[in-house]
């Protein structure tokens, strides 16, 4: 961010005011500040409209709810990342994994879709083990392997990281 300096008037001297630098909105002049999180974006599978209506009704925070809404756009067989998610939210990509960890829907909100930017499969039901591994993260394999999400022999997704968000 550069920031700019404000000359004194009627003066060659440079002032100590500090001109901080202007913020671009996020939002677009097409979308409404108002719209609900329980609003069912375009993109969202009909097969996601009951759980939809479950996060919708549930009593969890708005943050979580705006984070599981974006997992009911993952579609099946393909894969995000939590990074991804933040930056569509304008959060943190800890922020995102907090939501998912939350998540009392998984696995028909499908939390198992986020891995991590560099394609390791990251925690699965609360857990990040040390190594990796465990049973947590072989349910997550498993869960990925059956939507046809292809797995390397060292344990990272392959593909290109869905980010078509709503």
């Amino acid at each position: 961010m550069a920031v700019g300096m404000k000359r004194k008037r009627g003066t060659d001297e440079i002032a100590d005011t500090v001109i901080p630098p202007q913020r671009k909105s996020r939002k677009s002049t097409s979308e409404s500040p108002t719209r609900a999180v329980s609003e069912k974006p375009t993109s969202v599978p009909e097969d996601m409209e009951p759980q939809l209506q479950r996060i919708a009704a549930s009593n969890r925070t708005v943050f979580e709810k705006k984070v599981w809404n974006l997992l009911c756009q993952i579609p099946r067989g393909s894969i995000s990342t939590y990074a991804l998610l933040s930056a569509h939210l304008g959060s943190s990509p800890r922020a995102v994994g907090n939501a998912l960890r939350r998540n009392p829907f998984a696995p028909q909100v499908p939390c198992h879709r986020v891995v991590a930017t560099g394609g390791a499969l990251g925690g699965f039901k609360g857990k990040w083990p040390r190594d990796g591994e465990g049973i947590t993260i072989d349910e997550k394999r498993r869960l990925l392997r059956e939507e046809g999400v292809k797995v390397d022999e060292k344990g990272r997704v392959l593909g290109t990281p869905w980010a078509a968000f709503v």
